[in-house]
């Protein structure tokens, strides 16, 4: 019977056919592994938040059940022969048949006293845990397979790597630019559940034409190539660590600054998984000197980028951005490329590489919050990306250490004067111009490393010690940075490259301080804030704290309640000595720490007479707390005739138009003001805010003041937790 079947695949499967499904299995398995990352992410925000940190968090559990897979590929492909192999894999793609399809547990809430990075990576392993070990072996295990079958190239199957990360590739793309625009999550995961049953097809098929390739004994016996020593392995691990972390570094700061949402995640993921197509071959698509300068060029960028403590991201820097992680990434990959073993050793290989990769996870979600105040952890990278510019061309001699040298004083001296702004320059620019040496240092010495790597050390430590204004504070959560400062005889509150705050240094004094930015009493929150119904309201719960302005607001007799997720940001607001708005006004006023939509639907009993909503951080959309489903909790939680009332400023989307479809689906009434302060009166800035209301009675103090206007819906589906068109609403 098996001469029999053996014959058979041998009719079906020869010559090119082979390479075809092993390929077409790899893609396969890649797309669901990475399809599968967004899709989960997405389902476990509203459980524990929109934070940014929440991916880089959910990042390394998948870096580190990768770990596990490729281990259970090393030791399954050198222990097992080959029908072994596949029985065990084919039995523990059976089990994970029982986790579909995806979703949270029933019960599962975030608890404000256990850190969240651990509730994070304790949801992701109870939920896709088991599915994404089964997909994670695949690509080691399917290249060892393919190497026994004596098809094409099967004594080097590296190529196969290319075909796997491409579908990863196009995963990752398919996801928030097809998948999520088109069909919910229910429906996604569905079709995700689907595409898994059918991998356990090709997964048998793949392991019973490595069986008929005669490799029935474990790899052990085999003829193998010595193992790798420590030199090499230790390279492998830094070639990975760095574009791991790197990439780990431009998506927070992309999240923080637009949004934590899917197309913002896998961007950076796709182009990470970009360069391993496009090195992990024997036709590279870029030369060594084109790769030399595309590291060269990544560096210059990232060091002009992190001269200044708070930078407001555009979207051309944000492709600037992206171009140089990738610039970088390519000259590493290439590295790691070159630096293969044999086959003998190719689980072994990757193994190291997904090990590196988990360790650039780990240094910027667990030890880099712990130990540093401020996101210096790119910085860190960057100045390690150098070392690949080092290792990258000929060898040294002490006459090109001399020249260097001599260059690096006459040339790059005066200009690092300059920067230092010993020649009256504008010190913030200065910073900047140091960056630029690296770039003039390339034209003029064509290539010569010491001036170079001399300009991007500047760059790097002087952008680090700059500061705009007296930094009084400087902390960092897993939610992001903070900083205090005092410029112009104001303290300001920094929440990523978004000012959260702020408060006349005069008025630290006073024991009623005054709202001020978006919070001024001539803005939209001031106005509502000020109104007869306001003053008149006796209950009034507040989402978001920050520094505590509207808290000036109170009435006697009010009761006031804070909603905030990060407890850092509780600290810094009730600390009089930074500012004293909370204090002051509302100093019995309770703060309930956690994510306010998972808070307020435990509160069962609750009930407002206002709702202030103004949770986020940096310009990120809180996408959680702007569906159906939360406004829909938010008006559950009013009083009859209760007032719903949401800052929606943002530099980047126009959050207006989901507020009006949402509004217009649950039956509540809409009103909206643009505020651009026209008459710029003393600090305040402008905003953008929506009221709502079940009652059109408690919006007529608002409908005789033409400031506000009456929002129309465009008549498009609301967003939902399961759907949610971010693209749709792009400025």
């Amino acid at each position: 019977m098996d001469q029999i079947r053996n014959k058979s695949l041998d009719g079906i499967l020869s010559g090119r056919a082979i390479p075809v499904l092993f390929t077409l299995t790899i893609f396969l398995s890649a797309s669901l592994l990475f399809f599968v990352q967004p899709l989960f992410a997405k389902i476990a925000l509203p459980q524990i938040g929109g934070a940014p940190a929440v991916w880089t968090t959910a990042m390394l559990f998948f870096q580190t059940v990768l770990i596990a897979g490729y281990a259970y590929a090393h030791f399954s492909t050198r222990y097992l022969p080959v029908v072994g192999q596949m029985g065990l894999h084919i039995a523990l793609w059976a089990v994970a048949l029982f986790f579909l399809p995806l979703s949270i547990r029933t019960g599962v809430s975030f608890d404000a006293d256990t850190p969240v990075a651990l509730q994070t990576l304790l949801l992701f392993a109870a939920g896709v845990g088991v599915p994404f070990a089964v997909l994670s072996a695949n690509a080691p295990l399917i290249q060892s397979w393919y190497s026994k079958t004596g098809g094409p190239s099967a004594h080097d199957p590296y190529f196969l790597y290319g075909a796997s990360n491409l579908g990863s590739l196009g995963a990752l793309l398919a996801f928030p630019l097809v998948a999520e625009p088109l069909l919910g999550v229910s429906q996604i995961g569905v079709v995700w559940a689907v595409g898994f049953v059918l991998l356990g097809g090709f997964l048998f098929s793949s392991g019973m034409v490595a069986r008929r390739g005669g490799a029935n004994q474990p790899a052990e016996r085999e003829q193998r190539a010595a193992r790798p020593g420590l030199r090499t392995t230790a390279y492998w691990l830094f070639l990975a660590f760095i574009p791991s972390s790197l990439m780990l570094s431009v998506t927070a700061k992309i999240s923080r600054d637009i949004g934590s949402f899917p197309l913002i995640w896998v961007v950076p993921l796709a182009i990470y998984l970009l360069t391993f197509v496009l090195t992990f071959t024997n036709r590279p698509l870029f030369g060594k000197d084109a790769l030399r300068w595309m590291l060269v060029g990544g560096m210059a960028f990232f060091c002009y980028f992190l001269t200044t403590t708070v930078n407001t991201l555009t979207w051309v820097s944000v492709g600037l951005l992206v171009a140089s992680f990738f610039g970088i990434t390519m000259v590493a990959h290439s590295a790691l490329y070159a630096a293969r073993p044999d086959k003998s050793q190719l689980t072994y290989f990757y193994m190291m590489m997904s090990i590196g990769g988990a360790l650039g996870g780990l240094f910027n979600s667990i030890i880099a919050p712990t130990i540093f105040d401020d996101l210096y952890e790119t910085r860190i990278i960057v100045f390690l990306a150098l070392a690949l510019f080092l290792v990258g061309g000929r060898k040294w001699s002490v006459r090109d250490i001399a020249i260097d040298g001599i260059f690096a004083v006459v040339v790059v001296t005066p200009f690092v004067a300059v920067a230092l702004g010993l020649w009256g320059a504008d010190i913030s620019f200065a910073y900047r111009i140091s960056a630029g040496l690296i770039a003039f240092a390339i034209l003029v010495t064509h290539m010569i490393r010491l001036p170079v790597i001399g300009a991007a050390i500047v760059a790097l430590v002087l952008g680090a010690t700059y500061n705009h204004g007296d930094v009084i504070f400087k902390d960092r959560s897993f939610f992001g940075t903070h900083q205090v400062i005092e410029v112009d005889g104001m303290r300001l509150y920094v929440n990523g490259s978004t000012l959260h705050g702020a408060q006349s240094i005069e008025d630290l004094e006073k024991s009623r301080p005054r709202p001020m930015n978006y919070y001024h009493a001539a803005a939209p929150m001031g106005q509502v804030m000020m109104s007869d119904f306001a003053q008149n309201a006796k209950d009034i719960g507040i989402v978001g704290l920050g520094v505590g302005s509207l808290a000036c607001f109170a009435q006697p007799g009010q009761n006031w309640q804070f909603y905030e997720i990060d407890a850092l940001v509780d600290e810094v607001a009730r600390d009089s000595s930074l500012f004293t708005f909370v204090n002051n006004c509302t100093p019995d006023a309770p703060t309930h720490l956690g994510d306010a939509r998972i808070v307020l639907e435990q509160q069962k009993d609750v009930r407002y007479d206002i709702i202030v909503i103004d949770a986020f951080s940096s310009d990120a959309i809180p996408v959680h707390l702007s569906t159906n489903e939360a406004i829909a909790l938010f008006r559950d939680r009013l009083k009859p005739g209760g007032l719903l009332l949401l800052h929606i400023s943002n530099r980047y989307y126009n959050m207006s138009v989901p507020m009006a479809r949402v509004a217009d689906e649950i039956g509540m009434h809409i009103r909206f003001q643009e505020f651009a302060n026209a008459d710029n009166l003393p600090g305040a800035a402008s905003s953008r805010v929506v009221l709502m209301s079940v009652d059109p009675q408690s919006l007529a103090e608002f409908d005789a003041d033409d400031r506000w206007r009456v929002l129309e819906s465009d008549g498009e589906p609301a967003w939902t937790d399961e759907y949610a068109n971010i693209l749709s609403v792009m400025r």
